[in-house]
């Protein structure tokens, strides 16, 4: 841990941004390990299936961009609160009324989507309590949300298995209420907050290439990190024949990884440079991902090469968002939202790929293989620009690495 983190923000405000991440996670991916479940009650197809887990990835990157800027507009506190109570409601409604066809399921991951929003909110409201050289380390906390996942993942298929799936909405709404509490009772906006600005100005940042740079890492890291999330029980049980509880476990150990490494890699960026861990990031998750694509012949084996690729997204997620407040520290809720928009529609596009290359191939190799090729493009990209960004923004901060 860097040296006087502790001392220099608000804990409670960063454990309740950890909370209400981690609860918000646990349901934007519960299509996932609920799928192979779902796909044979609903008799879905390997497209169907990959678009079911797919869609509320995709909700989740639009409504970031709404997050981004209600958060600046009426703080994150408040932002947060209204997303929570959105997914508790559409929650309760699935579990009465039911999930009975495509079209449900579809409707539901819109809902879950407002979960998957909950980056543009926790990030920011953390951020905003802790100086420059502490950025990585305070997000990487929050941000290690993303652990969320590994809880969908152990738990769902086998509540699934003795309830039914559709119970397992209804008992989501369970922790998801009490968390909410926690909630408003620990989280605090800062003092230090800037100033609303008029509607048209809150997309400025994209008039600047760093802009559209930090977006697309992004896009790689996180997108990797949330398609994999949503399509690793599908992948198990397609591919390996394992039953949905094993498949979960599977997938729990990959996430696990990948969540559980976010604060380091954040950590890291903070003492080396976000730059460069992003550079080992993606030529470590190139490698692997283009292994993957393969087709490893065991479980151990594709067990073993996805926790790699995992630990290596989670953390350049932390890199990322060691770099994103260094350059845009004033228009920080905003650019949450558009670097989070970014990164949902890479895992938009990894897990919805998947499924089709299944269906049209009867593999998801091809997937791996062209974000594999995706992860390689921003390794190249990131070794065009960061000299540039040392040396122009870079240089003007005091106690951060670039």
């Amino acid at each position: 841990m860097n040296k006087g983190f502790w001392a220099a923000g608000h804990r409670p405000t960063l454990f309740a941004a950890f909370l209400y991440f981690d609860l918000a996670f646990m349901v934007w991916v519960l299509l996932g390990p609920l799928a192979p479940s779902i796909a044979q009650d609903l008799g879905l197809n390997a497209a169907e299936k990959g678009f079911m887990v797919a869609v509320p990835t995709l909700a989740g990157a639009i409504l970031r961009l709404v997050n981004g800027l209600l958060v600046d507009r009426i703080g994150p506190k408040m932002t947060g609160a209204i997303g929570q109570i959105i997914v508790i409601a559409g929650l309760g409604t699935a579990w009465a009324f039911g999930v009975t066809s495509f079209a449900g399921t579809i409707a539901l991951g819109i809902i879950l989507g407002f979960a998957g929003a909950s980056f543009a909110v926790a990030l920011p409201l953390a951020s905003r309590w802790y100086p420059a050289e502490h950025q990585g380390t305070a997000l990487g906390i929050a941000g290690m949300g993303n652990s969320g996942t590994v809880l969908a993942a152990l738990f769902a298929p086998i509540l699934a298995k003795l309830f039914g799936w559709n119970a397992v909405l209804g008992l989501a709404v369970i922790p998801l209420a009490i968390t909410f509490v926690v909630y408003m009772v620990l989280a605090k906006d800062a003092p230090n907050a800037p100033a609303p600005k008029p509607f048209a100005s809150y997309l400025a940042p994209l008039k600047h290439a760093d802009a559209w740079w930090l977006m697309f890492f992004y896009s790689v890291t996180f997108g990797g990190f949330v398609g994999l999330a949503a399509s690793l029980s599908i992948y198990f049980t397609d591919q390996f024949g394992l039953t949905p509880v094993v498949a979960g476990y599977c997938t729990a150990a990959c996430v696990f990884a990948g969540s559980m490494i976010r604060p380091m890699g954040g950590a890291l960026a903070d003492r080396i440079g976000g730059t460069r861990t992003l550079s080992l990031v993606y030529a470590v998750a190139a490698v692997t991902l283009a292994a993957i694509s393969t087709g490893p012949t065991t479980v151990a084996m594709a067990l073993g090469l996805f926790v790699v690729a995992m630990l290596a997204l989670g953390a350049g997620n932390g890199a990322v968002f060691q770099l994103v407040p260094q350059r845009f520290r004033d228009e920080i809720g905003v650019m949450t939202g558009l670097v989070g928009f970014a990164g949902g529609v890479g895992g938009f596009y990894l897990a919805s790929s998947l499924g089709l290359a299944k269906q049209l191939t009867g593999s998801p190799q091809w997937g791996f293989l062209i974000f594999a090729g995706l992860a390689l493009a921003a390794l190249a990209s990131l070794t065009l620009v960061k000299q540039k960004w040392r040396a122009t923004w870079g240089a003007t901060l005091e106690g951060a690495r670039i």
